[in-house]
């Protein structure tokens, strides 16, 4: 089994429902960001890292996505009748993303910085590792309010409170998807697992990041990207 992350789980079968209006006729990943729609600004960094399959998951009004996607060599995984949340969605795609680790990322967000995928790819080391999460600095996460998700020790560690932002990119070892047996489930469940045995990791990006899942990040996100509307 390879131990390296080769392929890229993007999460864009959800409703959007900070989104309000905007996502009233399209699925959230359509909505444009400085001139692109936001899947496509998550697909540029993927491709620029060099991933060997990119899968997106499906649900909340697919068809947007699948003519969007189509031709691009993006494998799609279609969650219906249910949707199945970010654990049973990304189970539910193994087939297309085979064996061994993989990266998750979300597609509500704008990077501005390295390409993240490689920076964390830097950091994986899947002997003290089952997943390493990509967090930021309260100050250098743009549009996101709160405390902070995650705290890292010196080894790297990471354990729940405030302290860093998660930015919805992560590498993650996916064996242990099977032993949870609801059919929709959050990855936290998998991540409570991992943290009891000292084997959920995060490290802190260097660059800047904009949550986008909510309509005031869209103005955030251009303005940090340098982006003036015609």
């Amino acid at each position: 089994m390879r131990d390296q992350p080769r392929p890229v789980m993007l999460f864009a079968a959800g409703f959007g429902t900070r989104m309000g209006h905007l996502t009233a006729d399209r699925p959230k990943p359509m909505i444009p960001v400085a001139g692109r729609p936001l899947i496509d600004h998550a697909l540029a960094l993927v491709r620029a890292h060099g991933a060997d399959r990119i899968v997106a998951n499906l649900h909340y009004k697919p068809d947007a996505l699948i003519d969007h996607l189509q031709g691009t060599g993006v494998i799609l995984s279609h969650e219906t009748p249910e949707i199945l949340d970010t654990g049973g969605g990304l189970r539910a795609a193994l087939p297309h993303l085979g064996d061994g680790p993989v990266f998750t990322m979300n597609t509500d967000a704008v990077w501005q910085g390295p390409n993240p995928l490689d920076e964390l790819a830097r950091q994986w080391d899947p002997g003290r590792m089952d997943a390493l999460l990509l967090c930021l600095p309260p100050g250098n996460a743009i549009g996101h309010s709160g405390p902070g998700d995650f705290r890292i020790d010196a080894t790297g560690r990471a354990s729940r409170g405030p302290g860093l932002v998660y930015s919805g990119l992560q590498i993650l070892k996916t064996d242990r998807l099977h032993d949870i047996p609801e059919t929709a489930f959050s990855l936290n469940l998998l991540w409570d697992r991992m943290l009891a045995e000292n084997r959920l990791f995060a490290t802190p990006y260097s660059g800047t990041w904009c949550d986008v899942g909510h309509p005031g990040g869209i103005a955030l996100a251009e303005e940090m990207l340098g982006y003036t509307r015609v």
